[in-house]
C-alpha cells in the first residue's frame, strides 16, 4: 500500500480513499476544505457555499454536506450566518480530576451556570447503583459546562444530602465540586466510569446550544471516597466536536 510521505500517524490511512478508487464528490470537497482550514486558521471565516461551489465545480448540496461534516466533527464552527475555522478541541484527562482542571490546563477559562439544584428522596435505580440508601435525600446538581463563555457540556450530579448537608447554602455553583469536597475534607478514593455517543435530548441541546443531532460523549461516574462508601454519581454530557478525552495506559 502506497503511504503518503506526509501522512500523519493520527490521519485516516490513506486520506480515507477507499480501495477502489472511487471516492464520493463531497469527501473530495471535505479534502480540500480541510486544507483550506489550515490555511484559514482558527476564528478564520469560511468562503460562501455558492463561492466554493464555483471554485470547485460543485454543487451547492456538495458543498454543504462537506462541510456539515466538518462542523460535526469540530473542524468548524457555525457563527452567525458564517461559519469560521473553530479552535482545537479540549481534552479532558480520565482520571480523578475536575472539569475545572483539566480546562485550566490548556489556558482555557471554565465556568459552569447553574440549571437547578433540588433534592428528593433517592429512587430505587440510583440506590442500586451506587450504594446508597433507598428514600435517603439526595441533592441533584444540574450545570451547563463552559470554556471562555462558549457552552461545551451539561453535568448531572448525585450526592446524598448527608454527605453535604449545606451544599445549597455553602457551595458556589461556578466552582469546582471536587475542590469544594476536599475543602470539606471528603477524599476521593475510587471511581468506575463508563463512555459512549449518544445524541443530546431536545431539552440538552437547548441548554447547550447545540442542533439535536450532533454527536455527543456522555460519561457516568460512580465515585467513592477513600474509605469506600458512596459519593457522588455523575452524568456528564460533552459536545463531540469540543472535546477528546486522554488517558495514559500501564502495562
Amino acid at each position: 500500500m502506497d503511504y503518503p510521505n506526509d501522512q500523519a500517524p493520527g490521519a485516516p490511512v490513506r486520506s480515507g480513499i477507499p480501495e477502489h478508487g472511487r471516492i464520493p464528490k463531497y469527501y473530495a470537497v471535505k479534502a480540500r476544505l480541510d486544507r483550506l482550514v489550515e490555511e484559514l486558521g482558527e476564528g478564520g471565516p469560511l468562503p460562501t457555499e455558492r463561492e466554493l461551489s464555483e471554485r470547485y465545480e460543485v454543487a451547492r448540496e456538495t458543498v454543504r454536506q462537506a462541510i456539515r461534516e466538518l462542523v460535526l466533527e469540530g473542524r468548524l464552527r457555525r457563527q452567525g450566518r458564517g461559519t469560521v475555522v473553530a479552535g482545537p478541541k479540549l481534552e479532558q484527562p480520565l482520571s480523578l480530576a475536575s472539569y475545572t482542571e483539566g480546562v485550566r490546563r490548556q489556558g482555557r477559562t471554565p465556568g459552569r451556570s447553574l440549571v437547578t439544584l433540588d433534592r428528593f428522596p433517592c429512587p430505587d435505580a440510583l440506590a442500586a447503583e451506587t450504594g446508597l440508601r433507598r428514600g435517603e435525600p439526595v441533592w441533584h446538581l444540574e450545570r451547563v459546562l463552559l470554556a471562555d463563555d462558549e457552552r461545551v457540556g451539561l453535568e448531572s450530579t448525585y450526592v446524598a444530602v448527608a454527605r453535604v448537608p449545606r451544599l445549597d447554602s455553602d457551595f458556589d455553583p461556578d466552582s469546582s465540586f471536587y475542590a469544594w469536597l476536599r475543602n470539606q475534607d471528603i477524599g476521593f478514593g475510587d471511581a468506575d466510569e463508563r463512555i459512549e455517543t449518544v445524541l443530546a435530548t431536545p431539552r440538552e441541546a437547548l441548554l447547550i446550544g447545540t442542533p439535536p443531532a450532533l454527536p455527543m460523549l456522555l460519561i457516568h461516574r460512580v465515585s467513592r471516597d477513600t474509605e469506600g462508601q458512596p459519593l457522588e454519581r455523575v452524568r456528564a454530557l460533552y459536545r463531540g466536536d469540543r472535546f477528546s478525552f486522554t488517558t495514559r495506559l500501564h502495562g
